[in-house]
């Protein structure tokens, strides 16, 4: 922490002739030069969250919501909509035979499929049926929408960076003029041009988001689970993959970074920590998470957020499936990203 300079009757007139003007003098702040972040380490569990998501099924319909979201905001940050500092979390639900009507926004969207079959999302010009565990991309500016035409409800969670496009007062959004945009692109286009460690060979990277649209968690569990029978586990992260996009090998989007790790049963992680502000969604099994000395028992979908630098650590009470994403792509990029294990 920086130290205030000693006050004197002479620097409390100037202070207060110079604030008239705007102006302010840093000398009598005390600045903090530590990492970290306000944002409390917070936990939901999937039984509630269930719970409230149907209950807003008998009371709202999409038309009216135009999404039915339900906003995991950090207790220390009331009003703000926001999860962590950077990130926006929200838990998305449609019934069969609704529509979520197309539009687009500046902020970058994830979706992480929770439960229920039967749903796809389009994104410019391309339906994907998506399933329990996939890991869907909607980069910014892209028109999208979804829908269920299965017979039982669907929930994932939403991961955006609108922190960051309100931060620099760049949101923008516009409505398609109907429902559902024109499909122009058949299904498994985008998977089939860059989902094989192939790529068109006139195509020209913008270094915007991944061109992949769906990475199906049935091919997430399968490298997982061959990569614990052939390598020794991480100490802290057990077995963790990080979502790549195909077209250069970095992040799915510019800001965010998206991850899967598997922690069999009886793994006791090391603590770590991180500037990042990570977001965990649990896939399968149950354990117990440790952040910042506070123990959150987790369970199935259970949903829990570990903001920047606070020691954290997993242990599994069996085999467990957990997604997680960060702002660390943004960290990265600029420079900022520390980590250490403890």
């Amino acid at each position: 922490m920086s130290q205030a300079a000693t006050q004197t009757p002479e620097l409390a007139v100037f202070s207060k002739d110079i604030r008239s003007l705007g102006l302010n003098p840093l000398w009598e702040r005390t600045v903090s030069q530590k990492p970290g972040s306000p944002c409390l380490p917070t936990h939901w569990k999937w039984d509630v969250l269930k719970r409230q998501l149907l209950r807003s099924c008998e009371l709202i319909g999409t038309k009216d919501a135009e999404r039915r979201v339900l906003m995991l905001e950090n207790p220390h940050m009331p009003g703000s909509s926001f999860i962590a500092n950077t990130l926006f979390t929200g838990l998305q639900i449609i019934q069969p035979g609704e529509i979520a009507s197309a539009h687009r926004h500046t902020p970058n969207a994830l979706r992480f499929v929770v439960e229920g079959k039967g749903a796809y999302t389009s994104v410019n010009g391309e339906r994907v049926m998506i399933n329990p565990g996939d890991f869907i991309v909607t980069p910014n500016w892209s028109w999208h929408d979804h829908g269920n035409i299965g017979d039982e409800p669907v929930v994932w969670m939403d991961g955006l960076d609108s922190a960051f496009t309100k931060f620099f007062g760049a949101t923008f959004r516009e409505d398609y003029p109907s429902d559902t945009q024109p499909l122009y692109r058949t299904e498994g286009d985008s998977a089939a041009a860059f989902g094989s460690a192939l790529l068109p060979v006139d195509y020209k990277d913008d270094a915007s988001g991944s061109p992949l649209l769906k990475y199906p968690y049935a091919r997430t569990l399968e490298a997982l689970h061959h990569l614990h029978k052939t390598q020794p586990l991480h100490a802290c992260h057990g077995v963790k993959l990080r979502y790549a996009n195909p077209a250069n090998g970095k992040y799915p989007f510019p800001t965010m970074a998206a991850f899967m790790q598997f922690l069999p049963k009886g793994f006791a992680g090391k603590a770590w920590r991180t500037t990042e502000n990570i977001v965990f969604n649990v896939a399968e099994g149950s354990g117990v998470a440790v952040i910042a000395g506070e123990r959150f028992a987790f369970s199935p979908h259970d949903i829990f957020v570990a903001p920047s630098w606070c020691d954290f650590a997993f242990h599994a009470n069996e085999d467990c499936v957990i997604f997680s994403y960060s702002d660390r792509a943004a960290q990265e990029a600029l420079g900022f990203h520390r980590e250490e294990a403890l």
